[in-house]
């Protein structure tokens, strides 16, 4: 099948590509048909979207040499690497040790290298052209690096302003001011052919005018909705118990998916949320807080270690009832109990006794395996199983520096997808499934309330007390 839009065919562009409308297959399509003795550069946002882009490119069978793929900073940092003394930064700004300053430092050096055109003929020798994906998330700076490196490079940058959630590194570029005039308009993508593959073409059209609608700040009606959309009203009394049925109802196929949007300002309503729902997993932010305050107060010379596992175990997973659990230690260790320890109890005892890495992963272990017990925040719980047996390891690692490590690790890798996976727009931004649940499109502007309507291909549920969907 052609491409809507070939990539290789124009010097310099900007692709408006709205959600599920084949942005990934595009980038795929281009790199697969590229021929040239050079490869092209790929540069995203964050690693996750390297891991999911590099996933997708595997799949598609597009040899690795007809490519480097990279986030921005990352080639940014590459660029500081091989060139010190022309950038003239700080190494200390390399070691990412304070990244709330260093971040911006390496962009403002990266960015005065480019401007100055020192490597205009080493890029230009290197890569055939230069593809962006995400546009809408870069931030000015990151956008002035890659408007510089398009002066060597033959560039096209895409993506979709209306699902410009992050702006994390400040202000990002304006999409008609700043991206447009430097990179032409070279089309925007039309067929919505997430919906079109799962056989639900109209939804999708459906969702493209609602795009539209909401691009002009308008509200969406969903009383013109297709019958993919399901509306739960709120009442103002049972609304949590609505929305806890809005999340647990079965997907439209067998084996289906659901991402459910919680409140982004609420990561404790995200937990509790998936811990109440059958199979609710939370999508983790990447810096996987918990996990590195787990290893920073972990400490087996300490007489309240055991409590620090079995609190941490009850903060990842449901029914584990931690505050019971750590008052009947107390009482088993006092010798006043009427009963002998369960299996889980039992495990926690002999810790105690003889603390160690190995048996501090044992009781946690122990604990998820009891009757009820599930992992609602599975990526922490491996996080610390994986932290605990490199601390027992041969480098000796503080569980500190474990959980450091272990969590930029996971930086790496794509977020895997529960059967019912709870979070963020923010932390959903990018993701698919059959089914989109909406619990509070009342606290949503238009830009997350159309990234959040975007992620099911076969449905989309929401939880509101009318029809009419204003944004924020």
């Amino acid at each position: 099948m052609a491409p809507e839009i070939d990539l290789l065919a124009f010097d310099q562009g900007t692709i408006t590509a709205p959600a599920g409308c084949g942005k990934t297959h595009l980038i795929a399509s281009a790199l697969g048909r590229h021929t040239g003795r050079k490869p092209v550069l790929v540069l995203t946002h964050t690693n996750a979207g390297v891991a999911a882009l590099r996933g997708r490119l595997e799949r598609a069978q597009v040899s690795t040499s007809a490519y480097r793929l990279a986030t921005i900073d990352g080639w940014a940092m590459r660029l500081l690497t091989h060139f010190p003394r022309r950038c003239g930064h700080d190494p200390e700004i390399l070691t990412l040790s304070n990244p709330r300053q260093h971040y911006p430092a390496i962009r403002i050096a990266a960015r005065g290298l480019l401007e100055a055109g020192h490597i205009n003929d080493i890029l230009a020798a290197t890569y055939d052209r230069l593809i962006v994906d995400e546009y809408q998330d870069c931030a000015v700076p990151q956008h002035e690096i890659v408007v510089h490196a398009s002066a060597a490079l033959r560039t096209c940058v895409l993506g979709d302003p209306l699902q410009a959630v992050f702006n994390f590194a400040g202000p990002t570029a304006d999409w008609e001011a700043q991206v447009k005039v430097q990179f032409p308009d070279a089309g925007e993508l039309a067929t919505p052919w997430r919906w079109v593959n799962a056989g639900e073409e109209a939804f999708g059209r459906w969702l493209l005018e609602m795009r539209r609608i909401l691009q002009a700040r308008g509200a969406v009606d969903l009383r013109t909705a297709p019958a993919n959309v399901v509306w739960v009203p709120l009442d103002g009394v049972n609304d949590h118990r609505l929305r806890l049925g809005a999340g647990s109802l079965r997907p439209p196929v067998a084996n289906g998916r659901v991402l459910i949007m919680a409140d982004s300002t609420n990561p404790g309503a995200q937990r509790n949320f998936a811990s109440q729902i059958p199979g609710g997993v939370v999508v983790e932010n990447v810096d996987m807080r918990d996990l590195v305050t787990f290893g920073e107060h972990f400490d087996l010379a300490s007489p309240t270690v055991v409590e620090h596992v079995v609190n941490f175990a009850g903060s990842v997973m449901t029914n584990v009832g931690a505050a019971a659990m750590v008052q009947r230690l107390a009482t088993l260790r006092n010798g006043r109990a009427r009963n002998g320890p369960t299996e889980a109890e039992a495990v926690a005892l002999r810790f105690a006794e003889a603390p160690s890495y190995a048996s501090a992963g044992e009781l946690l272990s122990v604990i998820n395996s009891q009757g009820g017990v599930r992992a609602h925040r599975p990526a922490i719980l491996r996080g610390a199983y994986d932290m605990l047996k490199a601390c027992g390891g041969r480098d000796g690692l503080t569980p500190a520096d474990a959980a450091t490590v272990v969590r930029e690790r996971s930086r790496l890798v794509g977020r895997p997808l529960a059967t019912r996976t709870v979070g963020s727009t923010l932390l959903l931004k990018g993701l698919e499934a059959d089914v989109a649940v909406i619990l509070n499109p009342g606290l949503m502007d238009h830009r997350h309330l159309y990234v959040a309507m975007t992620r099911g291909a076969r449905q989309l549920i929401v939880c509101s007390p009318t029809q009419m969907l204003r944004p924020a």
